[in-house]
């Protein structure tokens, strides 16, 4: 069978491009590898109607929906290779199968990159956060820590500051801020911490201390990080798709990419990195391969 759409990825972009395709009469297979990068977090918020919902729940919901149409199948599988220049194109997954499409959106989105800190992961969702956005209510009233180890750490640390101001900056012994930065952060009177960080410290994903290689501790029970995010599949590198000036995939506003009939939405073109805008450009690239179709059509 060629599908007329093969939706690659079962994010939010992903389900809903395939919602919007589906419910646009098109023969749709959504391909998921079933490895959401909200998987660390306990709950999504500014979604309007699903403010704290849990991914697993949100997922859930967004398959019953997609399940009330014949026309949209879900397949449990992780892409490993797109033939472009085969027509229609040509998709390989991990399982040894192969489906053909008319067209292609990629819903791929990012992966977070942490900073090299021993521990980090056993914190990271539950009690160390990297967007201020979503757990920032939560934690306006604790007093923080920010492990600034990034190029984009006076960003994050003004952008935190919104929510709380109690925070104590630690670099991990990188230059993440500019002597004129640094200036700033004084005047504000946030403490920086420049020592390397030994390791984090805590027990059942709640953290407890940051441990510095000089032997001193510093004692909080939550914080943010500096991160760095990166493409979470290899396609837009293999396909040669021009990138924007973010590193995402560069599309128009209907999600068309630099390849015909390949489309893109969601984190993996634009940001920032938010469910329900995520969602959304999911849904104008579903709208963009459905006008296209009309036009050749018509």
């Amino acid at each position: 069978m060629v599908y007329d759409c093969a939706v690659i990825g079962g994010g939010p972009a992903g389900l809903n491009a395939s919602l919007v395709l589906g419910r646009g009469k098109k023969e749709v297979i959504l391909l998921d590898d079933d490895a959401p990068r909200n998987a660390v977090t306990q709950e999504s918020h500014n979604f309007i109607t699903r403010d704290g919902v849990k991914p697993a729940e949100f997922r859930e919901a967004a398959h019953a929906d997609l399940k009330k149409y014949p026309n949209i199948v879900i397949q449990k599988d992780r892409v490993t290779d797109i033939d472009s220049a085969a027509s229609p194109f040509r998709i390989h997954t991990e399982a040894g199968k192969d489906y053909e499409a008319k067209t292609i959106i990629l819903a791929t989105g990012l992966k977070d990159v942490l900073p090299d800190i021993q521990g980090i992961h056993d914190f990271y969702g539950k009690s160390l956060f990297a967007c201020p956005f979503c757990d920032g209510w939560e934690l306006k009233d604790i007093p923080l820590v920010y492990i600034a180890d990034g190029e984009f750490s006076f960003h994050g640390i003004k952008m935190i500051s919104n929510w709380n101001k109690d925070i104590v900056i630690c670099t991990n012994g990188k230059e993440s801020f500019s002597a004129e930065e640094r200036d700033i952060l004084k005047q504000k009177q946030f403490e920086v911490i420049d020592d390397e960080i030994l390791r984090l410290q805590g027990e059942n994903e709640q953290l407890k201390a940051i441990l510095f290689k000089n032997g001193n501790e510093l004692y909080k029970e939550a914080g943010f990080i500096s991160y760095k995010m990166e493409q979470a599949a290899p396609f837009a590198e293999r396909l040669g798709l021009e990138l924007n000036e973010m590193g995402g995939i560069k599309t128009d506003s209907q999600g068309r990419t630099s390849i015909k009939g390949i489309y893109a939405g969601g984190d993996n073109a634009s940001g920032p990195p938010q469910l329900i805008i995520a969602a959304s450009e999911g849904s104008k690239a579903a709208i963009g391969v459905i006008s296209d179709f009309v036009e050749e059509t018509f």
